[in-house]
């Protein structure tokens, strides 16, 4: 049975298809670069989609022997490599559009194929916003990478149908091609951007500011009622998954079992605070030098 997140996914795939269906037809009834412009990125869009699905089946995958951590990078792979088709996809609006500035054409049916087009947009704009609210929802860096492609390419597209509009009215050929190149340079931005986030996704970057802000506050607040204290805090994002550990330094009379109810209070309510947390406390006496000298990563 698919979970909520795959399920996303496949809507993702099945808006893929229609727009797809949609722009291809738009571009074969008007001859327009800038609408097949469109339909390209559409089909990376598809492919785009069905390596979501792929990625997010195998970051759901549960840890193993080899895998203690889990899969949840695997979502980065999904977010770069769709930022990688999209590059590619510009490359080839610019190699298809170059020519017809020097060769323009006039356009047939237009505004038929802006119906068409507007259709396909809409369609976009609901399913991207889905995406969106749902890969903040869950914190799948991979939905939320498929939501903001649908939107960049409701952009686009009213971005060419305008282009078209143009060209029907004005008569001015050559806008054709150039909107076409337009959207191409756009939607490399946008590429680039993906591959620059699943890079540093990779890289074991920290939680959001805002849960770092959350514990610390929750820190400042248990050093005042127990007395107290915390170092070597680290975190780090894998995906949906978030990691933290950190050193709680208690009063030398406390016996362990006194620590360690404290230490699972503590851990209880940062999971409440930080979803998919897995948290790792190491426990010391407050008052002994040693237990400050072990803040590095490598001690």
């Amino acid at each position: 049975m698919p979970t909520p997140l795959e399920r996303y996914a496949w809507l993702s795939v099945a808006a893929a298809l229609a727009t797809i269906a949609l722009k291809t037809l738009a571009w074969w009834l008007t001859g327009s670069l800038g609408l097949l412009s469109d339909a390209m990125e559409s089909l990376v869009n598809l492919a785009a989609a069905l390596l979501a699905l792929s990625m997010l089946r195998l970051a759901a995958r549960p840890a193993d022997k080899q895998y203690p951590h889990g899969r949840s990078k695997a979502e980065y792979f999904a977010a770069g490599i769709e930022g990688a088709l999209i590059v590619l996809a510009a490359a080839g609006i610019v190699w298809a559009a170059l020519p017809r500035l020097f060769d323009p054409r006039p356009l047939a049916m237009p505004f038929v194929g802006i119906a068409l087009t507007g259709v396909a947009t809409a369609i976009n704009l609901g399913v991207g916003m889905a995406l969106l609210r749902a890969g903040h929802r869950h914190h799948s860096i991979t939905l939320e990478a498929d939501g903001r492609h649908l939107l960049t390419d409701v952009w686009t597209s009213l971005g060419v149908i305008a282009g078209v509009a143009l060209v029907a009215y004005t008569g001015w050929l050559q806008l054709d091609p150039l909107v076409a190149i337009l959207v191409a340079a756009h939607i490399l931005w946008v590429g680039f951007g993906l591959v620059r986030r699943s890079l540093s996704g990779l890289l074991d970057p920290a939680i959001a500011r805002g849960e770092q802000g959350e514990i610390n506050r929750l820190f400042a607040e248990y050093s005042r009622r127990y007395g107290v204290s915390f170092h070597a805090v680290r975190t780090r994002q894998a995906g949906a998954r978030r990691f933290i550990s950190f050193h709680l330094l208690v009063p030398d009379e406390w016996t362990v079992a006194q620590a360690h109810r404290l230490s699972e209070e503590i851990e209880s309510r940062i999971r409440s605070l930080v979803p998919n947390a897995s948290l790792l406390t190491h426990i010391e006496p407050i008052s002994d030098p040693a237990s400050y000298d072990d803040q590095h990563l490598d001690r």
